[in-house]
């Protein structure tokens, strides 16, 4: 008898197999099947980590190298399209991480910054090849797009003409990344822009992006804030406040801003108001993140806004997403030396399950404008 057929008979005898197969076969993915989206299996204790660590333990297999798949994107979709990550059973380990995210506040001014050391901090490097060169680390507008540049611009000049700049104003831009949108409105718009980050590695490269235009790059937290702007904006930083935060970030938008300026809110949402973070993404990319949803962006607004424009297109993120990892896997071989075959395997999870879950609607991607009230109501470009 071949190995092969000797694996086969094996796994048809792993109970923790018959239920990983149960339920794959739900979503039409095989188990070392032909199709790009079957999952290709180098270890048979992969089906009892998933049973016992859920989502980390898949992760967590996968930058083993215990499983493969030629299209991890397509994989994900099918898996969240067919809802069997919540299929899988509760673990004790998720149970009690929800429980920490209400009991305690994992994005207190201590702990923001642990995200930029881990994350945003891992080099400039490997954002500076993965990205466009605006170095947008967030979902690029492919309304009118047929390249990650073009998307990308277009996703700054709609911000910019959304928070209706005009020369002289002031903008705020909390989270202001490695600086693309600071340098984009204050040299296409005439604005002065104040950015905050709290990666130490994202305002050395945005001091020099902004080199000779009227924009200050400043290390700190949001929460120090207290001056006054004409606009602000906010793009994917909001991820990374908090529900124990949110009221408090709303507050200290509504200190910044002058009466009658207007503000956008640029982020990833959840399509459920519950603390449920993937474990994989929470230990290995974005610490102590948590994504809002509707009620959560209301409930903290409410008190201080109103909401003028409401704008999803989260389906654009699963291009964008896609965007970067033909791009990640191009630079490999310049990072290969500095990063190592496991932070391959890592990233390459990362971006494809991200783009999956958009493209299933697991996740979302809002835009959002608020003012105190436009006299006359406020017209918003798409």
């Amino acid at each position: 008898m071949s190995s092969s057929c000797i694996e086969e008979v094996s796994l048809q005898d792993n109970q923790w197999y018959r239920i990983i197969q149960e339920l794959l076969d739900r979503a039409g993915i095989e188990i070392n099947g032909s199709q790009p989206w079957d999952i290709q299996v180098k270890d048979p204790e992969l089906f009892k980590r998933v049973i016992h660590e859920g989502s980390l333990g898949l992760g967590e297999a996968y930058m083993d190298g215990w499983w493969d798949c030629e299209q991890p994107d397509v994989f994900f979709y099918r898996v969240l399209k067919a809802h069997l990550d919540k299929q899988l059973p509760h673990h004790l380990r998720d149970t009690l991480r929800i429980a920490s995210t209400r009991l305690f506040n994992l994005q207190s001014r201590r702990r923001a910054w642990i995200v930029g050391k881990e994350h945003y901090d891992l080099g400039n490097d490997l954002f500076t090849l993965m990205l466009d060169s605006h170095m947008q680390y967030s979902c690029g507008y492919w309304k009118d797009a047929q390249t990650l540049e073009q998307a990308q611009r277009n996703k700054l000049d709609m911000i910019c003409k959304k928070l209706n700049l005009q020369p002289g104003m002031t903008l705020l831009d909390i989270g202001c990344g490695w600086g693309g949108l600071a340098e984009y409105a204050a040299r296409n718009f005439g604005v002065t822009v104040t950015g905050v980050t709290i990666s130490a590695e994202q305002k050395k490269l945005a001091q020099k992006r902004c080199e000779g235009l009227d924009v200050s790059i400043l290390l700190q937290d949001y929460r120090d804030l207290n001056e006054q702007f004409d606009r602000i904006v906010s793009v994917g930083m909001f991820e990374h406040v908090g529900p124990k935060n949110y009221a408090t970030y709303f507050n200290v938008v509504d200190r910044n801003l002058i009466p009658d300026g207007l503000f956008l809110l640029h982020t990833i949402g959840a399509n459920k108001t519950d603390d449920n973070v993937d474990p994989w993404i929470d230990k290995y990319i974005f610490p102590n993140g948590c994504l809002p949803s509707i009620r959560h962006i209301a409930n903290a607004s409410e008190p201080h806004f109103i909401m003028e424009d409401w704008h999803s297109f989260g389906a654009d993120y699963d291009t964008t997403l896609m965007s970067w990892y033909q791009r990640f896997l191009k630079a490999w071989p310049q990072l290969e030396p500095k990063y190592g075959a496991r932070f391959k395997r890592m990233f390459t999870y990362y971006l494809n399950c991200c783009a999956g879950a958009f493209r299933a609607r697991d996740i979302q991607l809002w835009q959002v404008v608020f003012s105190r009230g436009v006299e006359g109501g406020l017209r918003v470009p798409r």
